[in-house]
């Protein structure tokens, strides 16, 4: 399993990603990046001078709330595996739109009924 160290994010096949933040996100089209941004909810442990760890949550998020926010961010990372089984790593078919939906390789032409990818060829 990955392990996150130091702004290092380790594989288990040994491969290694530099990190400029320490975390991985990953957006609605299935997209993958770092996010850290710690705006939705935090811990102000790591503020100079402060006596007692607590908790920034300036959305006031109810623990119902967070556990769906935790359920969306798990479902993308599912449907990017399920993505990626389905059309392999080297596919632009593993990511959708923004709408969520999976992108379609070709349209097709209302006036031929061809695709572009056919009419490109024809």
């Amino acid at each position: 399993m990955a392990e996150l160290k130091r702004k290092v994010l380790t594989l288990s096949s040994g491969k290694q990603i530099r990190l400029y933040g320490n975390s991985v996100a990953i957006s609605r089209s299935l997209e993958i990046g770092e996010g850290y941004a710690p705006n939705i909810l935090s811990g102000n442990n790591e503020q100079p001078g402060n006596t007692s760890a607590g908790v920034i949550n300036p959305y006031k998020l109810t623990p119902d709330e967070l556990m769906e926010l935790a359920d969306f961010n798990i479902q993308l990372w599912m449907d990017l595996k399920a993505n990626i089984r389905r059309f392999g790593v080297s596919s632009p078919r593993i990511f959708t739109g923004e709408s969520g939906k999976q992108p379609t390789e070709t349209t097709g032409n209302k006036k031929t009924g061809l695709s572009s990818r056919q009419q490109a060829t024809e």
